[in-house]
C-alpha cells in the first residue's frame, strides 16, 4: 500500500496526524494533560463529522470506556492491564468483555533495584525497618508501573505514603532513562528504582551498587493472580547483570476492543497491520514479522482473547 493513499482528502489527513502528534508531542506538557491522540475514522460529509472508528491511546483505565462503547479501540501498555480488566481485578471491580485487535511486541522487565549496601534482601525487611527510601518512580499519574508499585507494596502491608510518613521521599521522572534518574543513580543518594524500561537504566544502577531485588515466591503468587506473569531475568541480556533470577514481565502494546464490535471492524483493523506494516516504528529487535501481532509469543503476552473478526485475518493469512 502506498505510504500516503492517493487523493487531497489523504494527503489533509495526514496533516492533520502531524498537526496533532506535534501539539500532543509538546515536551512542555505535564503528565495527564493533552498528551494523547485518537484517530478518528468517519464521514465529514455533513454539517458534523460522523465518527466511525475510533482509536486511542491512553491511561488502563480507559478500558471502562471502550468497554462501553464510548471509543471502539484503545492502546494498553503492558498486556497485564488489559488482562486485570478482562478479568475484573486490580483496578477493575468488575470483569470488562474486552477483545485483543493486535498485539504490538514490545519485550520488557520490571525490576526493583536496591542500593547493596542497604542491605535490604525483600521488602518485608523494608518495612520492618521503616526506612526512609528515596525511590525513583515515573511522575505520570497515570502510568502502569505505578499500579504495579502500589499492588506489590501492598501485598507486603506497605505503600508509597507509608514509606513517605518514615521520611522517604520519590524522586520522580518521565522515561525510565531519565537524566534525573541516572544522575542520581551514579551521584549515589537514590537508594532505589521501580520501573520497567529497564534496558536504558538496570546497566548503571549495577555499575553504581544496586543490584536487582528478588520477589519470593508469594510475591509472585499474588502478582500473578492480578494478571501480572513471572519470567526470566536472564544475565546474558544486560552486561553487567551479574546473576540470572525472576521478575515481572511488562511486555506488549495491546489494541483492544469491546467484544460487541462488528466483525468487519476488527477484521479490517487487522488487516491495516499487515497493509501498513512497513510504515510502523515497531520495536528494534523485538518485532519479527507481522505474523507475531495476532499471536502469543514473549513480546506479545496474550491473556485476552482476540476478537473473532481479527483471528479471522490472521487466520486468513497463515499467522495463527
Amino acid at each position: 500500500m502506498e505510504p500516503l493513499p492517493k487523493g487531497a482528502n489523504f494527503k489533509r489527513g495526514k496533516i492533520l496526524f502531524e498537526l496533532g502528534l506535534h501539539i500532543a508531542g509538546n515536551p512542555d506538557t505535564p503528565y495527564g494533560g493533552n498528551r494523547d491522540m485518537c484517530i478518528a475514522v468517519g464521514s465529514g460529509s455533513g454539517e458534523s463529522f460522523k465518527p466511525w472508528l475510533r482509536l486511542s491511546s491512553g491511561s488502563a483505565i480507559m478500558a471502562k470506556a471502550v468497554a462501553k462503547g464510548e471509543i471502539e479501540m484503545a492502546f494498553v501498555n503492558p498486556s497485564a492491564m488489559l488482562t486485570q480488566a478482562y478479568r475484573g481485578v486490580g483496578i477493575f471491580d468488575k470483569p470488562l468483555d474486552l477483545r485483543i485487535i493486535g498485539n504490538y511486541p514490545s519485550n520488557d522487565r520490571f525490576v526493583i533495584a536496591f542500593r547493596e549496601k542497604l542491605g535490604f534482601k525483600s521488602l518485608h525487611d523494608v518495612k520492618k525497618a521503616k526506612y526512609p527510601l528515596k525511590i525513583s518512580l515515573r511522575e505520570d499519574p497515570t502510568h502502569s508501573t505505578l499500579v504495579l508499585v502500589a499492588q506489590l507494596l501492598a501485598h507486603h502491608g506497605m505503600s508509597v505514603a507509608e514509606i513517605e510518613s518514615w521520611g522517604g521521599k520519590i524522586h520522580t521522572c518521565g522515561g525510565p532513562g531519565d537524566d534525573r534518574r541516572l544522575n542520581g543513580i551514579r551521584e549515589g543518594w537514590l537508594d532505589a528504582v521501580m520501573d520497567e524500561g529497564i534496558s536504558t537504566w538496570i546497566d548503571v544502577a549495577i555499575q553504581n551498587g544496586m543490584v536487582p531485588l528478588q520477589l519470593d515466591e508469594a510475591a509472585f503468587a499474588h502478582l500473578t493472580a492480578l494478571g501480572w506473569r513471572k519470567m526470566p531475568l536472564k544475565a546474558g541480556r544486560f552486561a553487567y547483570l551479574p546473576m540470572e533470577g525472576d521478575c515481572i514481565d511488562f511486555s506488549g502494546w495491546p489494541l483492544y476492543a469491546s467484544a460487541k464490535i462488528p466483525d468487519r471492524m476488527a477484521y479490517d483493523v487487522a488487516a491495516a497491520f499487515g497493509a501498513r506494516h512497513d510504515e510502523m516504528p515497531w520495536e528494534e529487535g523485538t518485532h519479527k514479522g507481522i505474523w507475531q501481532v495476532g499471536k502469543e509469543t514473549d513480546a506479545t503476552p496474550m491473556d485476552v482473547p482476540l476478537h473473532p473478526g481479527a483471528e479471522r485475518w490472521y487466520r486468513e493469512q497463515g499467522h495463527i
